[in-house]
C-alpha cells in the first residue's frame, strides 16, 4: 500500500507501508510550496511572445523559399536555371538553423510549432484536420505533432489544488498518486481517493499555462488578419479563429465539467452508455475531479478475454449508436474522440471520457448532416452529394458544379469497392471534404471533427469485429 507523508519542506511524497493508506498530512501553512515553477518562463508576456512569434514566422517564410529551391529537379539547380531563386536561397540559408535548412516546408512548419510550445502545437493539431483547406503534405506532417511535455513536480500540483479549491488537500483527499497517469500541454492527470473513499481522477491545469495561451491567442488573431491578406486561399483567419474558440475553453475546466453533465443528460435513457460523474465540490477552473472508470480500452487485446462474442457485438452496437446519436440527433458530440477516450465497463457498458473538446451542429447543419449520412449509407449518391454541398461555403471563384461532379465520381468509386467489402464511410467523407479545396468549396470545422469521430468508430469496430459491415450497422441507427 502507499501513504503520502510530509517531508521537511512540506512536500507530499509517497512512501511504502504495510498498513492501509492513511489520510494525507496537510503541509503547514508557512511551509506550503508556492507555485513558482514556470516551464514557460521564456514565453512570458505578450510583447516577448510577439518577438518570438515574429522570428519564427519570418524564419518560416525564408525557410519556405529555401525549401522551394531544394525541391527543384536536379537539372534546374545547375547552370543558369532559376538564378534569382537559387542566389536568394544561398544567402538566406545562413539565417536558418542547420537542422531545418534541408527540410521540406511542411517539416519546418511542424518543428517551429513544436518549438513555439503548447499553444502552437494545438494550433497545428487543428490545422492537421483541415484537409479541406490545406495541402495533404502539410496535414499529414502536422498529424505527427506530439502533445507531450515533461511532467510538473508533484508539490506544485498540490499547491494548485489547494489554491484553486481554497482548502487543504487533506480535507478533500486521503490519497493522491504523485506519478501522473497523463501529462499533456495544458493539464496533468493524477489518480486520487476522496475523503469519502471514492476513487477519482484529478485533472489539473499546469501553472502559468493559461496566461501563456491567452497571450498567444491575442497574437494569433492579429497574425490571422495579416495572413488572410498574404495567403487567403488557405483560409488562415478561419482556422485561427476556430482554434482560438476551442482553446479558450480548454484552459477553463468548468467547461469540461459542463460538457460531461450535458452528455449525461442527453443519454439519461441509455443505461449502457455512461459519462464521467463530476465532483463539483472538488472542481474549479483549474481542477477537475472526475469519477474513475475501471474498465478496458476497446483496442486492448485483453477485451477478448473479458467478453464473449455476443458482448463484443453489443459494445460495437452501443458505440455506433452513441456516436450517431451525438452527431445527428443531439448535434452535440465528443470532438476529440479516439480509442484512448473510450472505456469498456462491466456489463458491458461503453464509457466516454475527456470531453473537454466538443463539436456542435446547429439545427440546419444537423438536419443536412443527417440526410447526407442517411443517403450515403443507403447508396443514394446523387442526394448525398446534394446535401454535402448544402453545408459548404463557396469561396471566391469557387466551382460548385465541378465539386458536386467530383464528389459523385468519388462516391461511385467507393461504391464499387463496397462490393468487395472494402468501404470506409469516414474515408469517403474525408476525401469528399478534401476535394473542396481544389474547387474553392469550404466546410465548417465541425465537419472534420465529425469525421474524426467516425474514424474512431470504424477503427475500433473493425478491431473488435474484422467482419463488421459498417454501412449496415450504420443504417440500423440512422
Amino acid at each position: 500500500m502507499t501513504e503520502i507523508k510530509e517531508n521537511k519542506r512540506g512536500v507530499m511524497k509517497k512512501e511504502t507501508t504495510e498498513t492501509s493508506q492513511k489520510k494525507l498530512d496537510a503541509p503547514q501553512e508557512d511551509d506550503r510550496p508556492k507555485i513558482s515553477f514556470n516551464p514557460f518562463a521564456s514565453y512570458k508576456g505578450v510583447f516577448k511572445r510577439f518577438l518570438i512569434l515574429y522570428r519564427h514566422v519570418i524564419g518560416l517564410i525564408v525557410g519556405g523559399q529555401i525549401a522551394q529551391v531544394n525541391a527543384l529537379p536536379e537539372h534546374k539547380r545547375k547552370g543558369l536555371h532559376s538564378p534569382f531563386s537559387r542566389t536568394t536561397a544561398f544567402f538566406l540559408k545562413i539565417f536558418i538553423k542547420k537542422e531545418l535548412r534541408k527540410q521540406p516546408f511542411e517539416v519546418q512548419l511542424r518543428r517551429r510549432l513544436e518549438i513555439l510550445g503548447p499553444t502552437y502545437i494545438k494550433l497545428g493539431q487543428i490545422m492537421a484536420i483541415r484537409e479541406d483547406i490545406l495541402p495533404r503534405l502539410i496535414t499529414d506532417e502536422l498529424k505527427q505533432l506530439l502533445d507531450k511535455l515533461p511532467e510538473i513536480p508533484f508539490e506544485y500540483i498540490l499547491g494548485i489544488i489547494e489554491k484553486s479549491l481554497k482548502r487543504p488537500v487533506s480535507e478533500m483527499f486521503v490519497y493522491i498518486d504523485e506519478h501522473p497517469v497523463g501529462t499533456a500541454s495544458i493539464a496533468q492527470v493524477h489518480l486520487a481517493t476522496t475523503v469519502n473513499a471514492e476513487k477519482v481522477v484529478l485533472k489539473v491545469i499546469k501553472p502559468h499555462i493559461r496566461e501563456t495561451i491567452l497571450s498567444d491567442i491575442k497574437l494569433l488573431k492579429i497574425l490571422g488578419n495579416v495572413l488572410a491578406i498574404i495567403i487567403p486561399q488557405y483560409q488562415p483567419k478561419t482556422i485561427i479563429n476556430e482554434f482560438c474558440r476551442y482553446t479558450e475553453k480548454e484552459v477553463d475546466l468548468t467547461y469540461e465539467a459542463d460538457h460531461s453533465d450535458m452528455f449525461t443528460a442527453n443519454f439519461v435513457d441509455y443505461q449502457d452508455v455512461v459519462f464521467t460523474k463530476i465532483y463539483r465540490e472538488y472542481s474549479s477552473e483549474d481542477v477537475l475531479c472526475m469519477e474513475f472508470f475501471d474498465g478496458v480500452k476497446p483496442n486492448d487485446p485483453t477485451i477478448f478475454e473479458l467478453y464473449d462474442k455476443e458482448e463484443i457485438h453489443k459494445v460495437v452496437d452501443l458505440g455506433t449508436g452513441s456516436i450517431i446519436k451525438m452527431l445527428y440527433q443531439d448535434g452535440f458530440f465528443h470532438a476529440d474522440l479516439h480509442a484512448g477516450n473510450l472505456i469498456v465497463l462491466p456489463g458491458p457498458k461503453v464509457g466516454f471520457i475527456d470531453v473537454g473538446m466538443v463539436g456542435r451542429f446547429d439545427d440546419k447543419i444537423k438536419r443536412n448532416m443527417l440526410y447526407y449520412f442517411y443517403y450515403l449509407v443507403n447508396g443514394d449518391i446523387e442526394n448525398a452529394a446534394k446535401f454535402l454541398f448544402s453545408m459548404a461555403t463557396l469561396g471566391k471563384n469557387g466551382d460548385g458544379i465541378g465539386f458536386k461532379r467530383a464528389v459523385t465520381d468519388l462516391a461511385n468509386r467507393f461504391a464499387l469497392q463496397a462490393a468487395y467489402g472494402n468501404f470506409s464511410i469516414a474515408k469517403l467523407i474525408l476525401e469528399s471534404i478534401s476535394i473542396g479545396a481544389k474547387y474553392r468549396v469550404f466546410f465548417p470545422v465541425e465537419m472534420t471533427l465529425m469525421v474524426k469521430a467516425l474514424v474512431t468508430f470504424e477503427g475500433v469496430g473493425l478491431f473488435l469485429d474484422p467482419t463488421l459491415d459498417i454501412p449496415s450497422v450504420s443504417k440500423k441507427h440512422i
